[in-house]
C-alpha cells in the first residue's frame, strides 16, 4: 500500500509558527540577537562545507564535549545531501542566566530538486561563556520529525530524474530504487499533461521505525504502508520538492511490480501537487495515483482490487465513494484497501467513459476550489457533465459489472 502524506504544511518537519513569549524573538538584553548571529555562522558553514566552523558553534569541551562530537558526526553525515540553500530564523527565545533555548525555522534546498526551500521546525539549547553563545543540541521541534542525516551517515545515488538518499542501506539497494524512480517519471508525464520538474526525491531510512521519525508520527500507523509522500498542497507554484519517503521493510517484501506501482504511484503525487488542495477528496488524489501506477500494465480490475472484489461478489457494494477517514493507516488493513480500490475504479471508469484527458482536468477542476464543499459537484457538473448522484449510480453498476 501506497499513501500521500495528505496535510496542508511540509510533513516531515511541521512549521513552527508560536512564538514564545510576549516579546516574541527579541530579547531586551540583545542575546536572541547574538544567538541568530551563531546559527548564521552555523548555516555559513554548512553551505560552505565547513566542518571546522559548523563545530566552532558548538560548546566548548569545557561546556559540552559530547555536543562537539555530536556536531562532528551530524556535519560529515549531512556531506553526501546536495544542499544549495540552508538558513535558520529564530522565531522563540528563552534566556536562564547562562543558559537559554531557542526555536527556530531551519530552511534547506536540495540543488536541482527544490523549487523553495524545505522548512522544518528546531528547538535548539545554548549555553554562554566568556561572552559567546554556544549550541549545545539542535533538536527537532516538539511536532517536528527528524531528518534523514540525523539517523546516519547519507548516501546519495543520483539517476537520470531521481535522487535517492538512504542511511542504512547498501548503495546497491539505492541505485534499484533510482531505477524505478527513472521509469516512474516517464509514466507519469505521461499521464498528468501539467507542468511540472519530472525530477522525485527519494528518502530510504534503515527501518519502519526510521520512517516514523522522519514522519514525526508513531510508526506502528505505517506498518503496512510501503511508501508515503509528503509535501505542501496547493497550487502556489512555489511547492518544494516532496519527499518520497519508503518503509523498506515494507517495500522489500514487495516484487519488482509491486515495488514499481508504489514508487509510480507517489511520484504521480509529486507531478499532481500543486494541482491537489484541500478540496481534493483522497478518493481521488490517491485513485488517480493508483489509476497511474496501473496504467498500461495490462492487470485486470479483479487482479488490482481483491478486497473490493470480494466484497461485491458478496452482495456488498459500497454505497458511495469512500471518506477520508477510509484511508486512515491505523485501522482495519481491509477497509483501507477497499478504500484505495474504490478511488482506483472511480478513475479508471472516468477514464473509460470520458476519456484520459477529461479525469485530469476532473483533478484540476476539483483541486482549484477553495474548500471541499462543492468542489466534486463543481467537476461533475463543469468537466463529465453528470451529478454526484448519478456518478455514484454508474460507479456502483461498474463494480458489480468488473468485479461481480
Amino acid at each position: 500500500m501506497a499513501g500521500r502524506g495528505r496535510a496542508p504544511r511540509w510533513v516531515v518537519g511541521l512549521l513552527l509558527t508560536t512564538l514564545v513569549g510576549c516579546g516574541g524573538p527579541s530579547g531586551t538584553d540583545g542575546s536572541s540577537a547574538d544567538v541568530q548571529r551563531v546559527l548564521d555562522r552555523r548555516a555559513a558553514a554548512v553551505r560552505a562545507g565547513s566542518e571546522r566552523d559548523f563545530v566552532a558553534t558548538g560548546a566548548p569541551d569545557s561546556i559540552d564535549a559530547g555536543e562537539r562530537s555530536a556536531a562532528r558526526a551530524e556535519f560529515r553525515n549531512l556531506r553526501a545531501v546536495p544542499l544549495t540553500d540552508w538558513s535558520y530564523r529564530v522565531t522563540g527565545f528563552r534566556r536562564s542566566g547562562d543558559r537559554a533555548t531557542a526555536d527556530a525555522e531551519l530552511r534547506y534546498r536540495m540543488d536541482g530538486y527544490d523549487r523553495a526551500p524545505v522548512v522544518t521546525g528546531r528547538t535548539l539549547t545554548l549555553a554562554r561563556a566568556d561572552g559567546r553563545w554556544y549550541v549545545t543540541a539542535d533538536r527537532p521541534a516538539a511536532d517536528a520529525g527528524r531528518q534523514l542525516w540525523e539517523q546516519g551517515p547519507v548516501l546519495a545515488v543520483r539517476g537520470q530524474h531521481s535522487l535517492v538518499l538512504g542511511v542504512g542501506q547498501p548503495r546497491g539497494a539505492l541505485r534499484g530504487y533510482a531505477r524505478l524512480a527513472d521509469r516512474a517519471v516517464p509514466a507519469v508525464r505521461e499521464a498528468w499533461s501539467a507542468d511540472w520538474p519530472g525530477q522525485v526525491v527519494v528518502l530510504v531510512p534503515a527501518s519502519l521505525e526510521g520512517m516514523g521519525e522522519l514522519l514525526g508520527a508513531p510508526a506502528s500507523g505505517y506498518r503496512g504502508i510501503a511508501a508515503v509522500t509528503t509535501g505542501e498542497t496547493g497550487g502556489s507554484g512555489k511547492t518544494p520538492a516532496d519527499r518520497i519517503i519508503v518503509n523498506p521493510d515494507a517495500y522489500g517484501v514487495l516484487g519488482s511490480f509491486g515495488r514499481q506501482v508504489v514508487l509510480t504511484h507517489e511520484t504521480t503525487h509529486v507531478a499532481t501537487r500543486a494541482s491537489t488542495s484541500a478540496a481534493t477528496p483522497l478518493w481521488l488524489s490517491e485513485g488517480y495515483a493508483d489509476w497511474v501506477g496501473y496504467r498500461g500494465t495490462g492487470r485486470t480490475a479483479g487482479q488490482v482490487a481483491p478486497e473490493l472484489a470480494r466484497a461485491v461478489t458478496e452482495g456488498r457494494v459500497p454505497a458511495a465513494l469512500p471518506g477520508d477517514k477510509d484511508f486512515g493507516f491505523g485501522g482495519d488493513a481491509g477497509k483501507l484497501a477497499r478504500a484505495y480500490e474504490s478511488g482506483w475504479l472511480a478513475c479508471r471508469l472516468i477514464a473509460e467513459r470520458w476519456g484520459e484527458v477529461r479525469l485530469g482536468e476532473f483533478y484540476r477542476v476539483v483541486g482549484a476550489h477553495d474548500k471541499r464543499a462543492g468542489a466534486v459537484e463543481a467537476g461533475l457538473r463543469e468537466v463529465l457533465g453528470t451529478t454526484p448522484e448519478e456518478f455514484t449510480r454508474m460507479w456502483r453498476e461498474y463494480l458489480r459489472d468488473r468485479l461481480g
